[in-house]
């Protein structure tokens, strides 16, 4: 096993344990996978629309975007991938990309052969249905996205971007009041929520002056993380971090202990 792809890998199994239950055996298989280390620039695609990929894309460090556009060229991010996401996962099934992948800053991904993954749920039965629990994960964020660009006012669209990346990312929410990294451009934020980026200025400053978030180049920081969530109408329900021990459905039983 490759010490570096496993340390990569690690979050990864961390962000499935979160919603599954694996046995030992199926933590090292998923541990064990190849892949190929690669950086990529800031706002550089890394999966272009239409591609055939023949692997999966794991961001280890830096924030991914999922890109759609329309017929004139003008894109709207439809996803945020952070760190220990499997950013293409259902290219596995679908091998030519319907969007486009982009660096939103510097990042790294973990470049794993759908061979590998393949290979790996043929031996594991029980972990094909784990990674669909994983992405069924990514279509319930999706689904919040889109009640979130047409039904919500453009603070509570911010606000409920900046709350759910806050959690997705680890952020001690606890405290109330705490930073985050968040790499991040206007322009960007203006394209995930579906505003100019004049009017997410606007919105910045609305949050900045009433005590609730300032966001800054590198980090965000929270001064008050019950309001904020009040303001974007943020319940975290939809992305299943907290399920106890026995919700961790499991349809494929093993014959090895769970752990």
């Amino acid at each position: 096993m490759d010490a570096t792809a496993s340390t990569n890998l690690q979050p990864f199994l961390d962000r499935l344990a979160l919603r599954s239950v694996l046995t030992d055996q199926e933590r090292r298989a998923i541990l064990g996978l190849p892949g190929r280390a690669r950086q990529v620039r800031a706002n550089h695609d890394f999966v272009a629309l239409g591609e055939r990929v023949d692997h999966a894309s794991l961001i280890v460090a830096g924030l991914v975007g999922r890109f759609e556009q329309n017929g004139e060229g003008a894109r709207q991010i439809t996803a945020i991938h952070v760190p220990g996401d499997m950013a293409d996962l259902h290219s596995v099934v679908q091998p030519q990309a319907t969007s486009a992948l982009q660096a939103l800053c510097v990042a790294t991904i973990l470049q794993i052969p759908h061979a590998a993954l393949r290979s790996v749920t043929a031996r594991h039965p029980a972990l094909a249905e784990i990674l669909w629990r994983d992405s069924m994960v990514d279509a319930a964020i999706l689904s919040q996205w889109i009640v979130n660009v047409g039904r919500r006012d453009a603070k509570a669209r911010i606000a409920h971007l900046l709350c759910e990346l806050a959690f997705r990312l680890g952020a001690p929410v606890s405290l109330g009041a705490f930073s985050f990294p968040f790499q991040v451009t206007q322009m960007q934020l203006a394209d995930a929520t579906g505003l100019t980026s004049v009017h997410v200025n606007r919105v910045l400053k609305s949050l900045r002056e009433g005590g609730l978030a300032e966001v800054g180049r590198l980090e965000v920081t929270v001064r008050d993380w019950d309001r904020l969530r009040a303001a974007g109408e943020f319940d975290p329900n939809y992305l299943q971090a907290d399920i106890k021990p026995h919700e961790r459905l499991r349809i494929v039983q093993s014959s090895h202990a769970v752990t």
